[in-house]
């Protein structure tokens, strides 16, 4: 690092071929070569901070700390104060601890600080636009127009503020400020939907986010961002009447996962304990469903045989596994009076309709598609979260109808 930091301050530095002429003519004898050096300073400073931002953007893929920036800008203005005062006194053999000398180069000091954010940002700018061409995945900073215009790319910088998908878990607070304000590339010539699906992939496979619920609009620009982390565990494949436990099995590995075993203790009297669903396997223990009522009958000391037992149809896990596998989600939208959905019919509402809780309590699952929506009725529908979303606006009732005035 020590090495890297000398190659940028000498990048810096080496600016011009006049850089070594300009320091041995501008020694600060007279007032207009004071202030020629103090120039020379600030230019020095500026350019050496734009190549440590430069440097350190394609080093690290990340924006330089501003303090370590102005670090390399003011050791090059050092560089150059040193090599003029050692040229002054070499001359006129000055004193350089004279207040004069020393108020000069706190003043030549105080203009390369100055300048060292400008350099920073200069540098900051050109390197967006050089990684934006040569096919950068993401940036941190705007593209310019010219890059967008004849570039190959189109940058699509996402909000400052990132909001929650309701149905799920929300992402960590790290990942949303890693990804406020990110700047993300994509190929040109994309249409809008194409260009929201490849920004939900890109989100999914290099962060992590489960589901993705954007708003693109015809130029490329999110005007809203919504994430939330994917369900993770069985937990949430658990009936409300069931629960899960660990146990040793012999042998564990007999049984896979999804198999509905019987778990019998040993001994001279072999003696079967409860049915149970295998979930988990690791060495010799067990993850096992049982009832709410059985944990309490499985010892945690005790060994236990499990044997398999003729496969049995499990609509409910089979559509659990599916579900938490895919893009779309479950989730449940109450008609409102007043609302666009009211009168409109399951054919009218484009997604997957599983059932519709009428306001007396009856409920018909797989509705036909000419089934009206009445005020009160509950739908529950499948789909992504930015349809869902869509959804729930239509449902609710809006500020011009009579119910939403009462």
């Amino acid at each position: 690092m020590i090495s890297a930091a000398a190659a940028l301050v000498g990048v810096g530095l080496a600016f011009g071929d006049g850089a070594v002429a300009a320091l041995q003519s501008l020694a600060p004898s007279s007032d207009a070569q004071g202030t020629g050096v103090i120039l020379l300073c600030a230019l020095v400073s500026a350019s050496t901070s734009a190549t440590a931002a430069l440097g350190y953007r394609w080093y690290f893929r990340e924006r330089i700390p501003r303090g370590i920036a102005a670090l390399f800008g003011l050791s090059a203005a050092a560089l150059v104060l040193n090599t003029s005062a050692l040229y002054e006194l070499s001359l006129n053999n000055v004193n350089l601890f004279e207040p004069r000398t020393a108020l000069f180069n706190t003043v030549a000091l105080g203009a390369a600080l100055a300048v060292a954010p400008i350099g920073t940002r200069v540098g900051e700018a050109v390197a967006t636009n050089v990684f934006a061409v040569a096919g950068a995945k993401e940036l941190e900073g705007e593209v310019s127009s010219v890059v967008r215009s004849v570039g190959r790319v189109t940058a699509v910088t996402l909000p400052e503020e990132i909001a929650d998908v309701d149905e799920y878990d929300p992402v960590s607070t790290e990942t949303k400020e890693e990804l406020a304000g990110k700047t993300l590339l994509f190929p040109r010539r994309l249409t809008v939907a194409e260009l929201r699906d490849r920004l939900a992939t890109r989100l999914k496979d290099d962060y992590g986010v489960g589901y993705v619920d954007a708003d693109v609009t015809d130029e490329g620009t999110v005007e809203y961002l919504a994430l939330g982390r994917r369900v993770a565990g069985i937990g949430p494949t658990l009936a409300p009447s069931d629960v899960a436990v660990a146990v040793r099995g012999d042998p564990a590995h007999g049984a896979s996962v999804g198999d509905v075993v019987q778990v019998w203790r040993g001994g001279s009297e072999p003696t079967r304990v409860v049915n149970a669903e295998v979930r988990a396997t690791a060495g010799d223990a067990a993850t096992l469903v049982v009832d709410e009522s059985e944990p309490a009958r499985l010892d945690p000391t005790i060994e236990y045989r499990f044997v398999t037992l003729p496969a049995e149809p499990q609509a409910d896990r089979e559509f659990a596994s599916h579900l938490r596998a895919a893009d779309e989600t479950m989730g449940a939208v109450v008609v409102e009076d007043g609302g666009d959905l009211l009168g409109d019919t399951v054919g009218d509402v484009g997604d997957a309709v599983v059932a519709v809780r009428s306001a007396d309590g009856s409920v018909d699952v797989l509705p036909p598609r000419s089934r009206p929506f009445d005020a009160g009725d509950t739908v529950y529908v499948i789909a992504r979260p930015d349809a869902l979303r869509r959804l729930e606006t239509n449902a609710e009732a809006q500020p011009s109808s009579p119910a939403a005035r009462e």
